[in-house]
């Protein structure tokens, strides 16, 4: 029998669920920063006890964590015994711009990336599909600022380059590049498939919860290994300096070609805004 799903309730749960990542922090988050507090010193304490006011008022407020509101970024999975109205493209569309709209929040999204006109409601998303069997439907949303999404790279490593290799490219583009994220980060790092698909793991490994571990053991102690040296570079809260410059790191790995290792660096800023809508 098939699950059918109307177009409006889609819309009305996804709209709602942008307005409240885009104006409270996830509450991992939260707990994850007061627990920190005693850890760090004065002036790094200070920096974190500005971004804890700064999502206090937001979220009292209801205005946003942040000026930049993002580009919309949906993981959309769909049973093959949902049907729905319209085209899933649309629906997700239309529940951006209904948000957007509605909550007054900033239009990021240019028509095109040379001639800069803005398209006035946030729109298109970036969207991505998978169809699987069941009547399952389910939407992983994040909104994504510009100043996380510009430190991102990739690189098509050499398989002898290895475990080694990854770590120095995120170590050096962390470095680089960390500061200018709004530190403390959570790092998405994606592992093989070829070009594409490297990146498109680093964006899904940052949907994932602060402190789970890989399912893999081997993966798990490689995120909490590159997790402690990220944190050893200084960079901390804000970029001042100290402990804190990264929460989290998490890795997705997919099979890849013999001859080739290709890795990719997704960053989510400290408020790293994203949740999950079933329907």
């Amino acid at each position: 029998m098939m699950k059918k799903i109307a177009s409006q309730d889609i819309i009305k749960k996804v709209s709602l669920a942008l307005a409240n990542i885009n104006t409270h922090i996830d509450p991992t988050i939260e707990r994850f920063l007061k627990n920190k507090l005693s850890m760090l010193d004065d002036r790094e304490r200070k920096i974190v006890d500005i971004l804890m006011k700064n999502s206090e008022i937001a979220g009292a407020e209801s205005i946003p964590l942040c000026q930049d509101t993002g580009s919309v970024v949906v993981f959309a999975t769909i049973g093959n015994e949902v049907q729905l109205e319209d085209d899933l493209q649309s629906i997700i569309n239309r529940s951006v711009r209904e948000s957007y709209e509605r909550c007054f929040f900033r239009k990021s999204i240019t028509r095109d990336p040379l001639k800069r006109e803005n398209t006035k409601d946030n729109t298109p998303a970036i969207i991505h599909i998978e169809s699987v069997k069941g009547d399952i439907c389910r939407f992983e949303i994040a909104a994504k600022g510009g100043g996380s999404e510009n430190i991102s790279a990739l690189r098509m490593l050499k398989p002898a380059d290895g475990e080694q290799g990854i770590i120095d490219f995120v170590l050096t583009q962390i470095a680089d590049n960390g500061k200018n994220a709004c530190p403390p980060l959570i790092i998405g790092i994606g592992i093989g498939g070829n070009f594409e698909t490297c990146a498109k793991l680093s964006k899904k490994a940052l949907f994932r919860d602060i402190g789970s571990r890989h399912r893999e053991e081997y993966y798990s102690f490689l995120e909490q290994r590159i997790l402690n040296e990220v944190n050893m570079l200084g960079i901390g809260a804000g970029g001042y300096g100290g402990l804190l410059t990264a929460m989290d790191v998490f890795i997705e790995t997919a099979p890849c070609h013999i001859a080739s290792l290709p890795v990719a660096i997704n960053v989510g800023c400290h408020s790293n805004r994203h949740t999950v809508v079933e329907m």
